[in-house]
């Protein structure tokens, strides 16, 4: 019998990649990859090799969960790997790992960067109880979400496109209030950014053209 490894790998920077994400990436007889050509460039920076690469996304999981199945029954090991952070995690691939649980077939977890963790943690807000929303949901499904949240009293973590993070933080001080707020762009890579303060602050702080990978964590005390 095979094992399935739930491996983290970096969100930005090369170096956070662990020891045993190396040693497990190494041995794997196959990677299930998001997206093949994201994990093809990071095995090459990592001098890595080439390697069987299977694609596993949110069109093809349901399908592909018998194939994968039979070779973790014929003994391979096999590593489950995302674009960048944990997979699962907003990520495709809860199915097959509760495939494999029902199966019997050895799940492995091999811990790394995640976006939600690194945000909670450089915001200074509360890290003892959050909600993650994972993706905002656009147009009025945003603000229906919002509105359900207006009186959560956990810090919420979400993620968000550089193209709707005005639209969406506009929603948030017009429902939740000009609270406190915290948002991460491009972690660990070269062109970084923290913005701390009220709803109000970080938009005009925000440019007129925002790139890259957003992630937003909104405190739990409320408006002043």
């Amino acid at each position: 019998m095979g094992t399935l490894f739930i491996v983290g790998t970096p969100i930005g920077n090369l170096k956070d990649i662990t020891q045993r994400a190396l040693e497990v990436i190494k041995s794997a007889d196959a990677i299930l990859a998001e997206d093949k050509r994201v994990t093809i460039k990071l095995l090459n920076l990592l001098n890595l090799g080439r390697k069987e690469l299977w694609t596993l996304n949110e069109h093809n999981v349901l399908r592909q969960i018998p194939r994968i199945l039979r070779e973790l029954r014929k003994g391979k090991m096999v590593a489950l790997v995302s674009d960048a952070g944990m997979p699962v995690i907003s990520d495709p691939g809860h199915q097959l790992v509760a495939a494999c649980w029902r199966e019997a077939i050895p799940v492995q977890v091999i811990p790394g960067p995640s976006a939600v963790t690194a945000a909670l943690a450089a915001s200074g807000f509360s890290g003892s109880r959050f909600v993650f929303e994972g993706f905002m949901p656009r147009g009025r499904s945003r603000r229906k979400l919002l509105r359900s949240l207006k009186d959560e009293r956990r810090t919420i973590v979400f993620y968000e496109s550089p193209q709707r993070i005005k639209e969406t933080l506009k929603d948030v001080l017009e429902i939740m209030g000009n609270r406190e707020i915290f948002v991460a762009r491009e972690m660990t890579k070269l062109h970084e950014e923290y913005i701390r303060g009220r709803v109000s602050e970080v938009l005009q702080r925000l440019g007129d053209e925002v790139k890259g990978e957003i992630t937003v964590v909104i405190s739990n005390e409320g408006t002043p």
